[in-house]
């Protein structure tokens, strides 16, 4: 008996220090002062523990709702959320940044951060899991990430942001514009010409400087021949033939666009268009 209650003491003897210890961890982070909770958050933030570091910034932001502690950890947290793939939480946080700190010496910074965050979206779980052309995929947050890097450069031009937001601009309008490509010839394999031609007029209106804008020149041309309206299908391919003389369409006219094989046809969306011959897909990642 005496041999039992010697261990049992001595097992609480061994236990009272480590719920101690936990105790202590917990009651540190609701006592620690803003500049011990910043810092550790930071720590996790640059050893990418991601997860660590928004629940101390998301406990530093509560109980210090203000000051610059607090500015500063409102967007590290929308970075560290980013990175934990968790993009409607890092939206929500640097459009709240963006409102709050309106002056704050981040605020070019978070006008990236938001672009960036739709920039990388993933359109599902199957592009994780195979290559998917996102060109093919609905094309909301493209659009949205556009429009928040477009932001940025008319807010601050000089930004060391400002560069970096250009080239992903410039993958982003192509990505669209053989967007719309993808659907004109999707239409157009159906014998709808009139809405393959709208489309295709669309990519010259908002996207004149993507290259796609030849593939969308030549398809006007093979749908206002199916549409036998010689005239604007003179004046459509004399613009093609003065911006674009090295076009595929002027190797095989009568047969532009050309198929991989039959099979695409059968698939919608999927490109099977001039991917070979007319440039449609390697324009897109230029």
């Amino acid at each position: 008996m005496r041999s039992i209650r010697l261990l049992v003491v001595l097992a609480l003897v061994l236990l009272l220090p480590a719920c101690a210890l936990f105790h202590g961890t917990r009651e540190n982070l609701d006592t620690m002062s803003v500049e011990q909770l910043y810092g550790r958050a930071t720590t996790a933030l640059k050893n990418g523990n991601y997860g660590q570091a928004e629940r101390l910034y998301d406990k530093l932001i509560a109980r210090f709702p203000y000051g610059d502690y607090t500015e500063r950890a409102q967007i590290n947290l929308a970075y560290a959320q980013f990175k934990d793939d968790k993009p409607d939480d890092a939206y929500a946080t640097v459009n709240r940044f963006i409102k709050t700190y309106p002056a704050s010496r981040d605020i070019a910074y978070a006008y990236y951060l938001r672009g960036l965050i739709n920039f990388n979206r993933s359109g599902g779980i199957l592009s994780r899991l195979f290559p998917v052309d996102r060109t093919k995929r609905d094309q909301g947050y493209a659009v949205q990430s556009f429009d928040d890097f477009s932001q940025l450069l008319q807010r601050y031009p000089g930004s060391p942001y400002a560069q970096d937001a250009r080239q992903r601009m410039i993958w982003l309008r192509n990505g669209l514009a053989q967007f719309e490509m993808n659907i004109a010839f999707y239409y157009y394999d159906r014998q709808a010409y009139v809405a393959a031609l709208n489309r295709a007029k669309y990519v010259l209106d908002h996207y004149q400087q993507a290259p796609q804008t030849g593939d969308a020149l030549a398809l006007m041309v093979q749908c206002y021949k199916k549409l036998h309206d010689g005239a604007l299908e003179q004046q459509a391919l004399s613009v093609l033939k003065l911006n674009y003389p090295e076009h595929p369409y002027f190797r095989s006219p009568n047969s532009w666009p050309h198929y991989r094989s039959d099979l695409w046809r059968l698939i919608p969306f999927m490109g099977g268009f001039g991917v070979t011959d007319s440039g449609v897909t390697a324009a897109s990642r230029k």
